[in-house]
């Protein structure tokens, strides 16, 4: 599938059946990110499909 991801603003194809599965492959801790599954919000548990259009957001926080 074809994933997105902002922080590096490049795309990448990789093989996963969930978010967490994927986020291990890239090596992303889950707790800097925010996952969206065709534009929808997305927890580490969804099962992913090949069809699936995947965006990894960065998180950011300021104080």
């Amino acid at each position: 599938m074809k994933i997105y991801i902002e922080k590096t603003d490049e795309y990448k194809e990789v093989e996963a059946s969930t978010v967490k599965e994927l986020l291990e492959k890239l090596k992303i801790n889950p707790t800097t990110i925010l996952v969206t599954k065709n534009n929808e919000l997305v927890t580490e548990e969804e099962k992913l499909t090949n069809k699936d259009e995947i965006k990894i957001l960065s998180v950011i926080s300021g104080g």
